[in-house]
């Protein structure tokens, strides 16, 4: 078992993966490297290779993907997770890592946008995104991550082997937050630098199509992790809205004793029953939610003998 892994993942970063390697080894001499190619056409490989990193590879696209193959292949104390596109300095690697192995952090994030990002990044509707995603889980899953889509983190050896990686990717970075606010994991923010991809140096992030894709995995995860509060603000929507419609048929009918929009009062009626239907179907996921936290524990307690079981 590795004291502190820190893990690469690289799709055509060949203009920043030698200098992001050789900084790593500067900040953390004793950490081992790994850079995970995920089909890159380009020298990152020979690059990254030559600056002294451990090459592997996953061959299905996408970050989530190379994630995934990560966490299930390398076994550490510490894992440091920084992007191949040199947009984080390493000054801050060792403070992150030894959160995780001195404080019993199981998740470090590093916040760029409590520092240089807004003025660094030159994509608005990327700083606007942020914002909203940070502003959206905070809100909705009672947190206070300074940083939902960093790709600077660090995790414990519980983290990493408890998490269960369903996206394929850039959302992946809503997942892991979100993961880690509902088990009610040990989070910390750390202030970073972030500085702007150098010219020639092309983000593979799709601004509107990935964007959308985070949105709904916020949401998905939102309807899996907190399904009382989901399913009843629809109940709350469908019976406001149908007492909206019903308010002006009972008026009718309380003056002249008709009902003159009858398949009005009907539709009114299907969606208070829908609404109805709405709340116990979140009343009885809530249960299987909460046994799924008290499964959660007996996990995390099976994970942390067999890590004192390698260690020793």
């Amino acid at each position: 078992m590795d004291k502190i892994a820190v893990l690469i993942p690289c799709y055509n970063e060949e203009q920043t993966i030698g200098k992001v390697v050789r900084d790593v080894r500067e900040a953390l001499p004793e950490a081992v490297i790994y850079v995970y190619d995920n089909n890159s056409t380009d020298r990152t490989v020979e690059l990254a290779e030559a600056a002294g990193a451990c090459i592997r590879y996953e061959y299905r696209q996408g970050k989530g993907s190379v994630i995934r193959r990560m966490f299930r292949e390398i076994e550490a104390e510490c894992y440091l997770m920084i992007d191949g596109d040199d947009t984080y300095p390493l000054n801050c690697a060792r403070e992150m890592t030894n959160r995780v192995l001195n404080h019993n952090t199981d998740m470090v994030v590093g916040d760029r946008l409590s520092s240089t990002y807004f003025t660094e990044n030159k994509r608005p509707f990327h700083n606007f995104g942020n914002s909203l995603m940070r502003f959206g889980i905070n809100r909705l899953f009672h947190a206070d991550i300074k940083d939902i889509m960093t790709g600077y983190r660090a995790f414990s050896y519980e983290f990493v082997k408890t998490f269960p990686v369903f996206s394929k990717g850039f959302e992946i970075e809503t997942e892991m937050t979100i993961h880690a606010v509902n088990y009610n994991m040990q989070v910390e923010n750390v202030v970073v630098e972030y500085r702007d991809r150098p010219e020639g140096s092309v983000s593979k992030l799709n601004t509107y199509s990935d964007g959308m894709r985070v949105i709904c995995k916020m949401l998905q995860l939102y309807r899996n992790y907190r399904p009382l509060h989901f399913f009843g603000m629809i109940c709350l929507a469908l019976t406001v809205l149908a007492f909206v419609f019903m308010i002006p048929i009972l008026n009718e009918y309380f003056r002249i004793g008709l009902v003159p929009r009858f398949p009005t009062l009907i539709v009114c009626g299907f969606m208070i029953l829908a609404g109805i239907q709405s709340f116990f179907a979140g009343m009885i996921l809530e249960v299987m939610a909460a046994k799924d936290r008290r499964d959660f524990e007996y996990r995390l307690t099976r994970i942390s003998t067999e890590k004192n079981a390698k260690m020793q």
